[in-house]
């Protein structure tokens, strides 16, 4: 399985927060490859600078590779996909990140049930 980390998913993995059950842990070590978006750094990004989310960005930039996920650029492709989900809802991050799944395939592996909408494609954890 190939496999995308909503942004909550791969902060909860970068801090090893309780948050990430032991079938999501699983999942994650029985994936082929695993992804982080560059979606996920923007997203972390904005939601810092917007005061949303707490965190040391440069810490965070220096510990993904540890992490052993390949990144994952947006392509023109991803982008153009956007525009063919169904309006479920509006946050661009989460649009994106499910427009990146549709367009390799990949997994996207969440805990953000309205994203279960989009696709067959989406993991619950």
């Amino acid at each position: 399985m190939r496999l995308l980390l909503d942004t909550h998913v791969l902060l909860w993995v970068m801090t090893n927060d309780a948050a990430l059950t032991s079938t999501a842990k699983e999942t994650i070590s029985k994936a082929t490859v695993v992804y982080a978006s560059a979606v996920s750094i923007w997203e972390v990004s904005i939601k810092a600078a917007l005061g949303k989310l707490k965190i040391d960005q440069d810490r965070f930039m220096k510990a993904l590779p540890a992490t052993g996920f390949e990144p994952l650029p947006v392509t023109w492709e991803h982008a153009d996909t956007v525009r063919r989900l169904p309006d479920i809802h509006r946050d661009p991050f989460d649009r994106m990140l499910i427009a990146q799944a549709v367009s390799e395939p990949l997994n996207l592996m969440t805990a953000d049930k309205v994203l279960i909408q989009y696709s067959e494609l989406v993991l619950f954890v």
